[in-house]
């Protein structure tokens, strides 16, 4: 798609959603504020208040340990196959994506052995990684959920309807300072979970049906609508050009549209499918709940296997495009990518490639994430003070 040429049929507004990343980083933080807050909100709103910060406590150090284990082998997994030149062709072909996110084999022993070290550290201090870049979003995660329970302890003895008004105070915060990735969508999956256990809003949504049916499929349609924002070049397109205007008042000064339009999309829909019960039923059905087990591993592994299966399934026949020559000082000229042969090679090749990605993401959720949960479990073990010792001690003092 250019200014002057009309779009491909996927460049369309909802379905170029199929192919868009930064929609599904701000879901995954929706529901990671959702998740992470479900359980202490019930507890404190029950009146189990003690039983809520004891179960945040242990699980701030397990989703510590369950986020950065399977993360570390990843990585690890990604710089072996980038060590032994899994990813050579990958430097060679005529994506830029592929290019631009395939790294280059250390070039000493000890220097890929420090190289892993480094980027190890920053995937959880800057979000750099240069063996799964798309690794950078797992640290602002991490600090969502540690923002989730500082904010249920925070806030554990007041009462629910002045919790609900302060998460839209810090909603109203991170959206001013111009966090659209983490903040706001974090507040919005924490006051989503607190209006599941909202006897009023669930007996208000259970007595106005079509109200709600009608206000549900308003809200997905415009959700879906918005986080079709394109990343780049908006202004080509006359639906984008209006989202773009409509920006200029809606957003901070110098926020970067193409961040907040997927979150606030995003929220929408979600909102949209929380108020319908029939949407929500559709997305618990056992294949939809089985791809969202999958989802985690899909995530780490679905780059590397992209620059290495993917791109030898697609690039490997073809052929070195023969020297451009040299310019006119005699200097070597660089020589051209290696094309794809054909584009119906891709159409092929694709769902051979998801059928690959989700069989390896399904054996690692079998085998790889229970023996991160047991690792986790096990540091927790010998960390953890013992609760039923420590009770035993004060009732014999």
């Amino acid at each position: 798609m250019s200014e002057s040429l009309p779009p491909f049929i996927l460049q369309l507004p909802f379905l170029r959603i199929l192919f868009m990343g930064r929609p599904s980083v701000a879901i995954f933080a929706i529901l990671s504020g959702y998740v992470n807050a479900l359980k202490p909100i019930k507890q404190t709103r029950a009146g189990h208040i003690d039983y809520a910060l004891t179960g945040v406590a242990k699980s701030a150090f397990r989703r510590t340990g369950r986020f950065m284990i399977p993360a570390v082998l990843a990585t690890t997994l990604s710089w072996l196959v980038c060590q032994f030149g899994g990813y050579g062709l990958a430097q060679n072909v005529e994506s830029a994506w592929i290019r631009d996110t395939s790294p280059l084999p250390s070039t000493s022993f000890a220097g890929a052995f420090y190289d892993l070290f480094n980027n190890l550290i920053t995937t959880w201090t800057n979000g750099g990684n240069e063996y799964d870049r798309i690794q950078w979003t797992l640290c602002y995660l991490l600090r969502g959920s540690m923002l989730v329970y500082l904010t249920v302890v925070a806030t554990a003895y007041v009462q629910s309807r002045y919790r609900m008004l302060i998460y839209g105070v810090l909603y109203i915060y991170y959206w001013k300072m111009g966090d659209p990735v983490i903040g706001i969508n974090i507040y919005a999956g924490i006051l989503l979970a607190e209006l599941t256990f909202d006897p009023d809003v669930q007996s208000h949504i259970a007595d106005h049906p079509h109200i709600y049916s009608f206000l549900s499929t308003a809200l997905i349609f415009l959700g879906a609508f918005t986080l079709s924002y394109p990343e780049e070049n908006p202004e080509w397109a006359r639906w984008s050009t209006g989202l773009l205007h409509l920006g200029y008042h809606m957003f901070p000064e110098g926020a970067e549209f193409a961040r907040y339009y997927p979150a606030l999309g995003s929220q929408i829909l979600i909102f949209g499918v929380f108020f319908n019960p029939t949407a929500k039923r559709l997305l618990s059905s056992s294949a939809l709940c089985w791809f969202g087990k999958m989802s985690f591993a899909v995530y780490l592994l679905h780059a590397p296997l992209i620059r290495s299966l993917l791109t030898w399934m697609l690039y490997g026949a073809s052929s070195q495009p023969p020297s451009p020559g040299k310019d006119d000082d005699g200097n070597e000229l660089p020589p051209d990518w290696i094309p794809l042969t054909s584009r119906w090679l891709l159409f092929l090749t694709l769902p051979l490639f998801y059928f690959l990605l989700y069989r390896l993401a399904h054996l690692w959720t079998a085998y790889v994430d229970p023996w991160c949960a047991r690792a986790t479990n096990w540091v927790e073990e010998r960390v953890f003070r013992d609760d039923s010792r420590l009770e035993k001690s004060v009732l014999l003092a």
